[in-house]
């Protein structure tokens, strides 16, 4: 049955086929590895994680594990930087189990073999549709301005010759395919698009990514809206100068969607004259004062489009071109240089969540584009979000939850009173402590109940009481 699998009774039953799985039962545990990722269950669920994913993932047959239960491991494997399955070979199984519940974690490969047949005849992709659905319809103010860039991702196997495409980053051109994709202003991810052979960026757009946005952006504007006035725009999108295409640009405008980007062929400069300097609210709040102008200018199809330029410090002028007519020039140049959020995304997640490494170890054929998604990211973003306002520095943000997920903590159930306390470890700085404690206050307040269970989670940061004992 394997190292640490405890759970004889249950265990016989499943592997006769007379259990369709087991519940997670809690018992106290002190010093459990990674016990801090727990922290972050209150905002996976609020982010969909398992919110009817078996109306797109089908359902597993009978067997020990649960679906909820492998799709909870995935995300906690995605925040303490595990960053393959293969790493849990390496990874006491019995440790991990304690944070599901259950004696221990699947072998590498019952694991592997159940993500596979879940990613199995498109359901990986439906359920991405409907997470990205959720998102949309969670920060709506957000999906009406949207943020498209390629990704090339390297491919270092040998089961396939992928084409080879230009990796800027490693001035190469190496094996790769290309990852498309959609964030909000902030850099959260909705979703991505694959391409083996990269058809270019305004190809995707036209073919992938604009129909499924008309479908899922929430609030748009009625068909009587849009008739009644000519200036009114579905939603936005922004993307850098491989979408610049004044054929495209028609198009968009023709489906009522405004595009932003650089102009590509801005030409000379303007007169110094012109330049107003003006407060600018950034994406992150932030207020900056900004040289601006802005004139109308006609693109070689004859398509009229707001041309705005920013002057820098050293007389350097990046033009701005968009179709939104209505927007302040404020407002567009704010959302233009919010397009490194997304850059920060892909290195960020190049770096920790191993953006770049493929997601399965089978050949494909080339032709089919694959979507995937990664709710452990938006998870960590949104407790960064929280904890950015009460570090000094909000650049720790990101670093202190890395360290959290990586603390060892103590799982305590209460059976009688119904409560499951996760009580972190102390962590290494009297300041990080602060911000975990008020962390907690704000978890707590979620009344989060771990699921498959009547357990709600308490949240505590301390000292074992096995310690506070021996130092008494």
């Amino acid at each position: 049955m394997g190292r640490a699998a405890c759970n004889v009774t249950e265990r016989v039953a499943a592997s006769l086929g007379e259990l369709s799985f087991v519940a997670p039962k809690f018992q106290a545990s002190v010093d459990v590895p990674y016990g801090g990722v727990l922290f972050a269950l209150p905002a996976l669920l609020a982010l969909g994680l398992l919110d009817a994913p078996e109306d797109c993932l089908g359902k597993l047959p009978n067997g020990y594990y649960a679906l909820d239960s492998l799709l909870m491991l995935l995300a906690f494997m995605a925040l303490g930087r595990l960053d393959s399955m293969e790493r849990l070979r390496y990874s006491a199984p019995g440790e991990w189990g304690k944070l599901l519940g259950l004696d221990r974690i699947p072998e590498v490969r019952t694991l592997r073999a159940k993500v596979q047949l879940l990613s199995a005849d498109g359901q990986a992709a439906k359920w991405s549709a409907q997470l990205s659905q959720g998102w949309m319809g969670q920060e709506y103010e957000q999906a009406g301005v949207l943020y498209v860039d390629g990704h090339t991702r390297v491919y270092h196997g040998s089961q396939t010759k992928l084409p080879r495409h230009y990796v800027a980053r490693q001035k190469l051109c190496l094996r790769a395919s290309v990852d498309f994709w959609v964030n909000a202003m902030d850099g959260q991810p909705f979703f991505v698009v694959n391409k083996v052979v990269d058809p270019g960026l305004v190809k995707v757009m036209e073919e992938d990514i604009v129909p499924r946005l008309q479908r899922d952006v929430p609030n748009q504007p009625s068909q009587e809206a849009l008739d009644a006035d000519p200036y009114l725009h579905r939603f936005t999108l922004v993307f850098d100068r491989e979408g610049y295409s004044p054929q495209l640009w028609s198009r968009l405008k023709d489906k009522r969607i405004a595009a932003l980007s650089y102009h590509k062929f801005p030409g000379q400069d303007w007169a110094a004259h012109e330049f107003l300097a003006q407060p600018v609210t950034l994406a992150n709040g932030q207020i900056a004062t900004l040289s601006l102008a802005e004139r109308g200018t006609r693109l070689s199809n004859g398509l009229w489009v707001r041309e705005i330029r920013k002057l820098s410090q050293q007389s350097h002028q990046s033009s701005i071109i968009s179709t939104d007519y209505r927007c302040d020039l404020r407002r567009l140049a704010a959302n233009m240089m919010a397009r490194w959020s997304q850059e920060n995304f892909f290195k960020y997640a190049r770096e920790h969540y191993a953006l770049d490494r493929l997601a399965g170890y089978c050949t494909q054929e080339i032709t089919d584009p694959i979507e995937v998604v990664n709710p452990a990211y938006r998870a960590e973003t949104a407790m960064a979000n929280f904890l950015r306002e009460k570090l000094a520095r909000v650049d720790e943000a990101r670093t202190l939850l890395r360290c959290l997920y990586t603390t060892e903590a103590d799982l305590l159930p209460d059976l009688n009173n119904k409560t499951l306390t996760v009580r972190l470890h102390h962590l290494a700085q009297h300041r990080s402590d602060q911000a975990i404690a008020l962390l907690c206050e704000e978890l707590n307040q979620t009344q989060t109940v771990f699921p498959r269970t009547d357990l709600t989670m308490v949240f505590e940061l301390g000292t074992p009481k096995i310690l506070e004992r021996g130092l008494k």
